[in-house]
């Protein structure tokens, strides 16, 4: 599957490269090219773009084609997503969200990180009505198979009309495109949340800045050079589908937690809990989601579904000691290694609080503090305010 898409690539490429030369001596005193095909190059740039920022480029992509409409009649038969009243008060939220983050790295973590969550709370909404309302109009407005007769009447068959058949062809093609490279830049927004740094937040906002600016300058240039750079983004994105999945499942699961404040009424359950994978573990990869158990022979594993729908899979767990961590934003389950304790699980943050249970249900060796709370821990025994020992009951 790899190698039929990279040979898609490079054919891509190529294509590109050698219509390049006749595509740019076809642009006219306005810029905008008129070889064969052309709008479907541009179509291609439109929807990676939109898939990078479903907001920003489906409001832009509407002001523009607002813009580009010249009589009433023709902006009154553009998609609502072109209406004024959709593209102004968006492009006013992206300004909007623009604005926090940039006064957003002089704000302390915590008062930033509630706009971060609303932030992709939004963008995975924008995201799904893009999928199913906004990309298969894009894709059915690209197409010039009825009206690019040169083209047709180069195959004898000018008078023929396949738009129907392009639209069951391209329109799901043109969802799937948008679909993997929107988990790939929607991971980058599940690692801004999930950062405790505001520098890193900026750094990773503006590298998928700037990757959406290369896709728009791309095709302003050239639209073959900015499909060429598409097919780049998408085959990259598709390669990175699995960790782009895992890890935006785990930000959802994290947001949903802290959104609801679950932990208050969650308990857990005395023989299966739902687990990431901490680390690699015999070719599963960390953040795979599943269910934790001790199976008949006492053994501890791990049932899980690849991409959450596929048949169910078993993963055993290493034997060796284990211990439940206990953090500040969520838990873990630690492998002591020696005097080393590994992360082998994470806990959703549901289960902060219910350590102990944890580690009694599957029979673990105990707790102890991790991360913040570890170093915290540390700090006060340094100052010497070392907890007093319980004693037992008589």
């Amino acid at each position: 599957m790899r190698k039929s898409l990279m040979t898609l690539l490079g054919l891509c490429l190529c294509v590109g490269w050698l219509t390049a030369p006749s595509a740019i001596a076809s642009t006219g005193a306005s810029g905008k090219s008129h070889a064969p095909g052309a709008q479907l190059a541009e179509s291609i740039s439109t929807i990676t773009g939109v898939a990078i920022s479903p907001l920003l480029g489906t409001s832009a992509y509407g002001a523009l084609k607002w813009f580009k409409a010249k009589t009433p009649e023709a902006r009154a038969n553009l998609p609502w997503f072109a209406q004024p009243w959709f593209w102004v008060p968006a492009l006013l939220l992206v300004a909007a969200c623009f604005v926090k983050d940039t006064a957003g790295a002089a704000l302390p973590t915590a008062a930033k990180k509630p706009l971060d969550v609303a932030e992709t709370v939004e963008n995975k909404i924008s995201g799904l009505i893009a999928a199913g309302a906004v990309v298969p109009l894009i894709a059915i407005m690209s197409h010039e198979l009825k009206q690019d007769a040169s083209l047709l009447g180069a195959m004898g068959l000018a008078a023929a009309d396949f738009s129907w058949l392009y639209n069951i062809i391209m329109v799901p093609v043109s969802v799937a495109v948008f679909a993997i490279v929107f988990l790939a830049a929607n991971a980058i927004n599940i690692l801004i949340l999930l950062s405790p740094f505001t520098t890193v937040d900026a750094a990773l906002k503006a590298f998928r800045t700037a990757i959406l600016a290369t896709v728009a300058g791309t095709s302003l240039m050239n639209p073959w050079i900015g499909a060429a750079w598409a097919v780049v983004i998408i085959v990259i994105s598709y390669f990175i589908a699995g960790w782009s999945f895992r890890l935006t499942h785990f930000g959802t699961v994290f947001i949903w937690d802290y959104f609801t404040r679950r932990r208050k009424r969650f308990t857990p359950d005395p023989v299966t809990n739902k687990v990431f994978l901490g680390r690699k573990i015999n070719k599963v990869p960390a953040r795979t989601y599943g269910k934790l158990c001790r199976d008949g022979q006492g053994k501890l594993v791990l049932r899980y579904r690849p991409w959450l729908v596929l048949p169910p899979r078993t993963l055993e767990i290493p034997e060796g000691r284990y211990e439940a961590g206990r953090g500040v934003f969520y838990s873990e389950i630690l492998r002591l290694e020696g005097e080393e304790a590994k992360t082998a699980m994470l806990l959703p943050p549901r289960y902060l609080g219910h350590e102990e249970e944890v580690a009694k249900i599957y029979g673990f060796a105990g707790t102890r503090e991790v991360g913040i709370r570890a170093v915290w821990k540390w700090f006060k025994e340094l100052c010497g305010f070392r907890g007093q020992p319980q004693m037992a009951a008589a």
